[in-house]
């Protein structure tokens, strides 16, 4: 199941409203008693979710899903994103040769490199990037596989860690490498405002039997860059629920960004910053496309 926010027509303007992606159409949620009308709401309905969302959407009424606007699944996030850095093996050597690492001087982490990104950084599907809030002109892109929590705890075991997980969606976590540098500790650089587009969609864990097998590809301005699976990872899925949730209580609609694999912007010699009507496309198998031009 793809569950999304929408809103109807094209400038996304309007409120959004939660719907059941099927096939070319939308069922809308908001015209069925007792629907959930927050995708974080969904996380919470617990183990029978995908029946109940299931048998709403069959009551729902249904409009083509050309004639709306998607937003990001979670527009403004109760808390913030956690995401985690260096965390595909190809990246991190990137990311190490590149001279922009301030943090430490191991390649490879020795323990997942956790840091956030505020609420006040996501936006949705065809949102503009705002790189011109950078004032060093260095932003890149880091095209992720977020993890979505359902059930939420506290030292939760790496063994029922994906039982906990409510479903995927896209997250780029757009940086500006300057101030990455300079800060050392990464918030500021990747928490600029708008420097978290997400969408287009959540993919129940139902659908996901392993997420290891999907596939991830990054493209700017049409040419590919980034392209890995999952399973390419340093710290799995499981690892990363455990080891966030042994100090901090994970809650449903909580939203883990992964890591990004190599071929981002800084991984070239010169590195290639995005620029003002650039245009990043990120897919990822069963959740769709989420693009988003930079402003």
């Amino acid at each position: 199941m793809k569950l999304a926010i929408f809103s109807q027509g094209t400038s996304g303007a309007a409120r959004g409203r939660l719907g059941v992606i099927l096939g070319d159409h939308i069922a809308d949620l908001s015209g069925v008693d007792g629907a959930p009308e927050t995708m974080a709401a969904c996380c919470a309905l617990g183990a029978g979710a995908v029946d109940r969302l299931t048998h709403l959407a069959g009551a729902a009424p249904k409009l083509p899903l050309a004639a709306v606007t998607l937003h990001a699944p979670f527009p403004r996030p109760a808390r913030n994103v956690f995401c985690v850095g260096k965390n595909y093996h190809e990246h991190a050597k990137e990311f190490a040769q590149s001279g922009f690492d301030a943090s430490t001087k191991d390649v490879v982490p020795e323990a997942p490199v956790v840091f956030t990104k505020p609420p006040s950084a996501v936006i949705g599907p065809g949102q503009t990037i705002p790189g011109h809030l950078d004032p060093t002109k260095s932003v890149d892109y880091e095209g992720e596989l977020a993890v979505v929590i359902g059930q939420g705890g506290r030292g939760i075991a790496t063994a029922d860690a994906l039982g906990h997980v409510f479903g995927y969606t896209i997250v780029n976590d757009v940086t500006s490498r300057q101030l990455q540098h300079k800060h050392r500790q990464w918030v500021l650089g990747k928490g600029i405002d708008g420097f978290c587009p997400m969408g287009p969609a959540v993919l129940t864990a139902d659908e996901v039997p392993d997420p290891r097998t999907l596939r991830l590809r990054t493209w700017v301005n049409g040419e590919l860059r980034q392209d890995a699976t999952v399973s390419d990872l340093i710290f799995d899925i499981p690892t990363l629920i455990s080891t966030i949730s042994a100090y901090i209580t994970l809650e449903p609609g909580d939203i883990i960004a992964t890591g990004t694999p190599v071929g981002v912007g800084i991984g070239f010699n010169p590195p290639k910053f995005l620029a003002a009507g650039d245009v990043v496309r990120i897919e990822i198998d069963g959740i769709g496309v989420l693009e988003n031009p930079v402003g």
